[in-house]
């Protein structure tokens, strides 16, 4: 066999076995699958379309038995989702929270479910009676599960239940809500569920927007913000926000609660008033929450261990009230390609449509791409020109160098 040929052959067995990571689903990296829209796929086209990319668990907000059966073999974990309006019935009768596990949980292990979210935001509702309600309904919800299934039950906040977050070692829940936080915490405690929780960079960002602010947000270089509290150092609004959260668990006593990011995202467009709503930065936070969360690194706090997040979302949803954003923080399209480039998808296409015909690429390497985060790589001549799992990763005739883009 020639040399050269040779040589592009064993390189090919390296970089693939570099990337088999990416091949498979990541149980640390979910998404939303919202549904107020009229222009939605069938959900098996969408099931199919979420087992080519390497998302490991789906979030629905509405638990309706034909999406559920159409992540049937895909090895997809589903969060399944009970609504605020459920949370009265659930907490006066467990017959009725029993009903709704019978009616919606899979009868066979086939999707796999790892949790139940019961509710919305519902400490930040205002609604002080379904607050009160909230605690009994978790309780009839995990008393009707089967023996031993595993099933986290839970809830889903906002940031806004946090009085401080700023630096993150300050985070602590708000006092007036002790009366409805107490008993949700010692609930989740005694049952080993996490504390859902929705930080977006994005929001925080349209209160500071200033260049060094996104930055921030975007997971792109920046000086980076000490914690004095800490000793730690943040490059990262993510981290901040989650190691808030983190914070002010550890306050309360609960260590053992783990934090779970519900929902994160950016919009890739908006109104005139919405400052950073665009193609480009949703790419960049995105891909680079993606990259974060593949290293492993974790949180300043938390080190060496990524935490469990749910990207917001599969789709636009063109329904949805408030503002433009609102309706576009899809990451992909109902013709089932990729809004922008995320990195998710297994064969490194941009969804399930047809993949544009390669291009010629130039004899000299392009200019880096920073937000992507996969640098240049020096290697021995090699005749090698491929897609990974993750992006397209080229090996130049004549040149000594790789990149992915």
């Amino acid at each position: 066999m020639p040399q050269p040929l040779l040589a592009a052959l064993l390189l090919l067995g390296l970089l693939l076995l570099v990337h088999v990571p990416y091949a498979a689903p990541q149980s640390f990296i979910g998404i939303n699958y919202g549904d107020i829209a009229d222009n939605l796929p069938p959900p098996a086209s969408t099931a199919r379309l979420l087992k080519s990319t390497t998302i490991g668990k789906v979030r629905l907000y509405r638990t309706d038995p034909a999406v559920v059966a159409a992540f049937a073999g895909t090895s997809i974990s589903l969060l399944l989702g009970a609504a605020n309006a459920d949370i009265p019935s659930f907490a006066s009768s467990p017959s009725a929270a029993a009903a709704w596990v019978a009616a919606h949980l899979p009868s066979s292990s086939s999707p796999a479910v790892n949790g139940i979210s019961v509710g919305n935001e519902v400490l930040y509702s205002g609604d002080a009676a379904l607050i009160s309600q909230l605690v009994p309904a978790l309780q009839n919800i995990y008393d009707a599960l089967p023996a031993n299934s595993g099933i986290k039950v839970s809830t889903v906040n906002a940031m806004d239940v946090l009085a401080s977050s700023d630096p993150p070692s300050s985070g602590a829940f708000k006092p007036e809500l002790s009366a409805a936080l107490d008993p949700l915490l010692a609930f989740l405690s005694k049952t080993g569920s996490p504390f859902l929780v929705n930080p977006y960079p994005y929001f925080a960002y349209q209160d500071d927007p200033r260049p060094d602010t996104l930055a921030f947000c975007l997971f792109q270089p920046n000086a980076g913000r000490p914690d004095a509290g800490s000793g730690l150092t943040y490059t990262s609004m993510f981290d901040a926000q989650v190691d808030a959260v983190r914070a002010a668990l550890d306050a309360k006593g609960y260590k053992d609660v783990e934090v779970v990011v519900a929902e994160t995202g950016w919009p890739h467009s908006g109104g005139a008033d919405e400052a950073g709503a665009s193609v480009e930065n949703a790419r960049a936070f995105v891909s680079n929450l993606v990259s974060h969360l593949r290293s492993m690194v974790g949180t300043p706090r938390m080190p060496g261990k990524s935490v469990d997040t749910y990207l917001f979302a599969v789709y636009d949803e063109d329904l949805k009230p408030g503002k433009a954003s609102e309706k576009s923080f899809g990451l992909f399209q109902t013709t089932l390609t990729e809004t922008y480039p995320t990195g998710l998808m297994r064969n490194g296409t941009a969804g399930l449509a047809p993949a544009p015909a390669p291009t010629l690429r130039p004899a000299s390497p392009p200019p880096a791409i920073p937000q992507v985060g996969h640098p240049s790589i020096t290697l021995p001549l090699a005749l090698v020109c491929f897609r990974s799992f993750d992006c397209e990763l080229t090996v130049e005739l004549s040149s000594r160098f790789c990149w992915c883009r």
